[in-house]
């Protein structure tokens, strides 16, 4: 899933200061699985803001409104009716909803409430890890499971570096080795003679062509 983050509420604040009505717009998906933009954190900041500009002095009109998903033309519409009654949107979704949400509905001012991290996993309450890089060429048929882009911190596709000791990586002592947890992987899956097969270098041409990447299935398109 998408990982984010609250932004400070300064920083969101120093956005929307000079508005006079926001709507504080939240997604049910990756974001409430985070716990950093769903109805939950829509409610805690609404609140924080109007307790801030009435401390101001300022008389604000805060909104809350949570939508299934905001990067999907379908729920975005469910706002269309009332979207220019607003001076601005501060989105709770991840960087893909703020874009297009802000496509859609041209002329108000859309703001991110929340940082997007990675594309990650929930270890457990509270703390998410990465586990993908999005790179379009995914490898990990061949390497037990475990993504060397994302959790090699030099994105090592014949490892392990000079640098790993003990299994750990030389940027931090605690940080597994990416290639260590492979070599185990393929180990105890029997595969170890898949180690000893090099990559070649890898195509980021998907990854870095430049300009948005597209995905289009003509098997699904209407």
């Amino acid at each position: 899933m998408i990982v984010a983050d609250k932004k400070p509420i300064e920083e969101i604040i120093e956005e929307i200061k000079d508005f006079k009505k926001i709507l504080i717009l939240g997604c049910n998906e990756c974001v409430t699985v985070c716990e950093a933009g769903g109805k939950k954190e829509v409610g805690v900041l609404a609140s924080a803001l109007r307790m801030y500009f009435l401390n101001q002095g300022k008389e604000v009109n805060i909104d809350e409104k949570t939508l299934e998903r905001q990067c999907d033309h379908e729920y975005l519409e469910e706002i269309r009716d009332i979207i220019d009654g607003y001076d601005a949107v501060v989105s709770l979704a991840c960087g893909v909803g703020v874009q297009f949400m802000a496509e859609k509905y041209f002329s108000t001012p859309v703001y991110p409430g929340v940082n997007t991290c990675f594309l990650g996993a929930t270890e457990k309450r509270g703390l998410w890890t990465e586990r993908c890089q999005a790179c379009g060429q995914c490898v990990l048929a061949h390497t037990g499971g475990i993504c060397p882009i994302s959790r090699c911190a030099k994105r090592i596709l014949n490892g392990p570096c000079g640098g790993s000791s003990n299994g750990k990586c030389e940027i931090n002592k605690e940080l597994d080795c990416a290639w260590q947890l492979i070599i185990d992987r393929l180990k105890a899956l029997g595969r170890l003679d898949d180690y000893e097969k090099l990559f070649s270098i890898k195509d980021w041409s998907f990854d870095r062509a430049g300009g948005p990447r597209t995905v289009a299935r003509e098997d699904v398109q209407l």
